[in-house]
């Protein structure tokens, strides 16, 4: 396959548009997004653009698709950030013109369900980078983690290797987005574990590509955007899964269904995010925690056995809806060294 291109990068003092591809949650949940554009502007020196569509709820596909229109073809405009994810991105891809979005390529940051539009992007050749949407990573509580904050900053701005770190901390438990309160307090984090490798023989560098595994999922079932098996041959494979907690029989199926179709022994390599294991719907206790996280695993390692056995995997790193995040460049160079356990990626 042909690489994709990564496009010019920002600097301080551009503007940037921040847009509502999936859900309009800014009209309902207005304190982590505007605590997002704050630091947008004073820790990054950006300028942020909002579109119509960006603080309204239920916009339809075509009024999404506008703004996403009017923020690749504005020339001052550098790159294009989402506000957050949401569920239906995928209907949004039929109404997009890909000969502008060609004509203008422009670094587009989001996770979720923007992985839709990650993937669009691949298919159209441009380089995007899965993470960093304002109101979960620019608009956390208390202040930016600095693992966050480093790699947002280097994927924003700056083009060549960038080492992935294992953080120290982490945390999955949420803080309500409605209670001004919680903003003035640190997110409850708890010490991590650090990065589980399987088969860590060899060294592996290929594009990425993946993002979360629910919405990947989606898109197979649409049959939209998922090419044939042979594209994805040597590259690298990236996935988490959302605060849905999915079980881990349900991330084996889709998995399987992945393996069926011949998708995942095109992958020497698999980066597998931190799973998710609390929800305000599931608060689960710390024991319901790690098993959520460990059944999960057990469910990967099930599905690459069959499917893939030689494929070299690294469980926990922090890509997902965990807190820190690290941004990952989709279709951007990624090396996994195995035996240096260590991870590098090109932003």
């Amino acid at each position: 396959m042909t690489a994709p291109s990564y496009p010019p990068k920002p600097k301080p003092g551009d503007r940037v548009a921040i847009l509502s591809p999936s859900a309009g949650l800014p009209a309902v949940l207005p304190l982590p997004f505007d605590l997002g554009l704050r630091r947008l502007v004073e820790e990054f020196g950006l300028e942020p653009v909002e579109y119509p569509t960006t603080r309204r709820m239920g916009c339809s596909p075509q009024e999404r698709a506008a703004d996403l229109h009017a923020a690749f073809a504005d020339p001052e405009i550098k790159a294009v950030i989402a506000s957050i994810g949401g569920s239906d991105q995928l209907t949004v891809l039929p109404h997009l013109d890909d000969g502008l979005i060609r004509a203008n390529p422009k670094p587009f940051f989001g996770f979720s369900d923007n992985t839709n539009l990650l993937v669009h992007l691949w298919n159209l050749g441009i380089v995007g980078f899965h993470g960093a949407s304002v109101m979960t990573q620019f608009g956390r509580q208390g202040a930016l983690h600095p693992v966050t904050a480093e790699s947002a900053r280097a994927a924003l701005f700056t083009s060549g290797p960038h080492e992935l770190t294992e953080s120290a901390d982490f945390n999955d438990v949420d803080l309500p987005w409605d209670d001004p309160a919680t903003f003035a307090a640190e997110p409850p984090m708890q010490p991590a574990e650090g990065w589980t490798w399987h088969r860590p023989e060899r060294v592996v560098e290929g594009v990425s590509w993946g993002g979360n595994l629910e919405t990947l999922a989606g898109l197979m079932l649409a049959d939209r955007g998922i090419r044939r098996p042979e594209a994805y041959q040597d590259c690298v494979l990236f996935l988490e899964t959302s605060e849905e907690l999915p079980s881990a029989e349900q991330v084996f199926r889709i998995l399987r269904g992945m393996g069926e179709r011949g998708l995942l022994a095109r992958f020497p390599a698999l980066l597998m995010g931190r799973a998710k294991s609390w929800s305000f719907d599931r608060p689960n206790d710390p024991a319901q925690r790690a098993a959520h996280r460990a059944e999960q695993r057990t469910a990967v390692l099930r599905a690459l056995e069959a499917y893939a056995p030689d494929t070299m995997a690294v469980f926990d790193v922090d890509l997902g809806h965990t807190d820190p995040q690290q941004v990952v460049p989709y279709g951007g160079t990624v090396r996994v060294d195995g035996p240096a356990r260590r991870i590098t990626v090109t932003y």
